[in-house]
């Protein structure tokens, strides 16, 4: 009589360990794969294709990039109003935001509350926004020209003049930085004041404290919130949407917009997403100069201490 083994295939702890992490993680692996990963093969796809939605993707190779760059003729316009956004809107906010943030973190009345007023700009959805400063530049009836009046002064075309609609935008811009200004709250508190103290032994006055330690001891926050910035600048949409839906004369088109019209308005998805990739490559490539020029002004203070 031959005795039958039945063979019990075990699984290592390791292996179950792993699994069962693979399993808790699943619904957002299932999203990154459907929401983020195939839209992003999709876009590579399309931008070598003639595709606008109601025929089948026709093959063009590199046509999509070349006319962006040769036949677009508001090609120009549209770069060099993003790229003066970002030149400005990028430091201007970051600069603005350690000020504020500076001026928060002294022993003032009312510190808390002050604070939640710069904070509460970045919660408010930017179409609010939006609609509230379309409504206090109004020309017409609005709360700030109005004021400019009766002040005897003559009002001015925040968001009707080309020469004044970037600005604008770059000044709303500055005053929504309570994001920044929260983390840069945070990297103040956390030098040391043996530093300052210090310093202060060493006969330095205030500026100099600000200047040789406290921008040091904050610029890798410095560095981060400038990455942000120009990121954020780069795809900026929402706010010249609204408040001039790129005019007047084309002053606020931005890049992004211009995709969007491309996509939507006319169909032309493979020229759009011929756009989404050299927006990718421009972003990254900023962000490679930024980091790579930080290792001239970022203080990382374990790090050097400890080379």
């Amino acid at each position: 009589m031959i005795a039958s083994t039945t063979r019990r295939y075990r699984i290592s702890p390791t292996l179950r360990r792993d699994l069962l992490g693979l399993l808790f993680i699943s619904p957002w692996l299932i999203g990154f794969l459907i929401w983020t990963l195939y839209p992003l093969g999709a876009s590579l796809y399309y931008s070598f294709h003639r595709y606008d939605l109601m025929r089948p993707p026709s093959f063009i190779g590199f046509k999509n990039y070349v006319d962006l760059f040769t036949k677009d003729p508001r090609m120009g316009t549209v770069a060099f109003n993003t790229l003066f956004y970002v030149g400005l809107s990028a430091p201007l906010g970051v600069i603005s935001a350690f000020l504020m943030a500076t001026l928060l973190n002294t022993r003032i009345k009312g510190r808390s509350f002050f604070r939640a007023i710069f904070f509460f700009p970045s919660i408010v959805p930017v179409v609010v926004s939006a609609i509230v400063w379309r409504f206090l530049l109004d020309p017409q009836w609005g709360a700030v020209n109005a004021t400019l009046r009766g002040l005897g002064f003559t009002t001015m075309p925040f968001l009707s003049n080309p020469d004044w609609a970037k600005p604008t935008l770059i000044m709303i811009h500055i005053w929504a930085q309570g994001s920044a200004i929260v983390t840069f709250l945070a990297s103040l508190q956390d030098v040391p004041r043996s530093l300052y103290e210090a310093a202060t032994v060493d006969g330095a006055n205030n500026w100099q404290k600000f200047w040789h330690v406290t921008i040091p001891m904050c610029s890798p926050v410095i560095l981060f919130n400038l990455i942000m910035a120009f990121i954020g600048g780069f795809q900026v949409f929402g706010l010249p949407y609204i408040l001039t839906n790129g005019g007047p004369n084309m002053a606020t088109e931005m890049y992004s917009m211009h995709l969007y019209r491309n996509a939507f308005t006319h169909l032309r998805m493979g020229k759009a997403s011929a756009m989404a990739w050299v927006l990718f490559i421009v972003i990254v490539t900023f962000t490679v100069i930024l980091f790579k020029s930080s290792a001239r002004w970022v203080y990382y203070g374990s790090e050097n201490d400890n080379g």
